[in-house]
């Protein structure tokens, strides 16, 4: 259970199950309804390039990432809001510098971009910068709660993590999500990003054999140059093997041109069922903002979605 909340707002929390939106206890128009998206603070021309065909309400995560001023993310953040998307603005454990920096940028988000979702990583420093070294951490402060957020989404690994063990792994996620519901917020998993399917849809029926029945957005590779992909892969650990390019439509003996994740979002389409639970699209831009969306859009034009 989460640290220091009395055992009663526990087991109230817990027994209500909130819902991030209502949605996601309706079945999915297609593969890509609702999908999501994720931006940096540098994107926010992108994002207006492409907001024509992203639909109203969409989630747009806003990353948090080394090097940006906590001004240009709430600028980013509340862009998307004026646009009229959903923001998510990710909070880094281990890049937060003190208390008053983490709790001063959830408040700004909040205040000036209506918030009430949020993502958190713990970050690639293998030391923290500042009194948090992990997600559990900024869960534990209460800081989300008490500011009025309503969803928390925390990574998942069908891939595995390059620090844990499998068991660990599944250990951790389902404390975050239960110490995330005990504090009567809505847990979210966001993955990494893949080239294989089958990876993705057994570890999400391991995820529902663990009793976690939290929704998942699966974390799908926007169309871009196949060295940029290869390039992020081998920077996030994504396994790229060749009979894995292979299935997502790469010939290692070409790696000249572009590719995007057309047979990956057409096996998810096929392989996808009930025993998956609620499962959505997270598109991770690598190629452009603007390329990702009329990815989307032509994939539904072709599927008649």
């Amino acid at each position: 259970m989460a640290r220091g909340l009395p055992l009663a707002f526990q087991e109230e929390a817990l027994m209500a199950k909130p819902l991030i939106h209502p949605n996601w206890d309706k079945a999915p128009a297609g593969i890509t309804d609702g999908f999501s998206l994720e931006m940096t603070a540098k994107d926010i021309e992108s994002l207006r390039e492409a907001a024509p065909l992203i639909p109203a309400d969409t989630p747009v995560a806003v990353t948090f990432l080394p090097g940006e001023e906590a001004e240009a993310r709430i600028a980013a953040t509340v862009a998307v809001r004026e646009l009229g998307f959903e923001p998510m603005p990710h909070f880094s454990a281990r890049r937060i510098t003190s208390e008053d920096d983490f709790e001063g940028y959830l408040k700004a988000v909040v205040e000036r971009a209506g918030v009430t979702r949020c993502f958190i990583v713990a970050g690639d420093p293998p030391e923290p910068q500042g009194p948090y070294f992990d997600t559990s951490a900024l869960i534990a402060t209460g800081a989300f709660e008490r500011a009025g957020i309503k969803a928390i989404g925390v990574g998942g690994h069908p891939e595995g993590h390059a620090n844990m063990t499998e068991a660990e792994c599944w250990a951790v996620l389902e404390s975050k999500v239960r110490a995330i519901e005990a504090r009567g917020m809505a847990p979210l998993v966001v993955t990494q990003f893949g080239f294989d399917p089958d990876a993705f849809l057994s570890w999400l029926k391991q995820l529902r054999a663990h009793g976690l029945d939290v929704p998942v957005r699966i974390g799908v590779p926007g169309p871009a140059s196949i060295k940029a992909l290869l390039r992020f892969a081998a920077r996030c650990g994504v396994g790229a093997s060749a009979s894995v390019l292979k299935k997502y439509g790469i010939s290692i003996t070409n790696l000249i041109g572009s590719a995007g994740p057309d047979k990956l979002v057409d096996a998810f389409a096929k392989g996808l069922s009930g025993e998956h639970g609620r499962v959505r699209l997270h598109f991770y831009p690598f190629g452009g903002m603007v390329k990702t969306v009329e990815w989307v859009a032509a994939y539904n034009r072709k599927h008649g979605l």
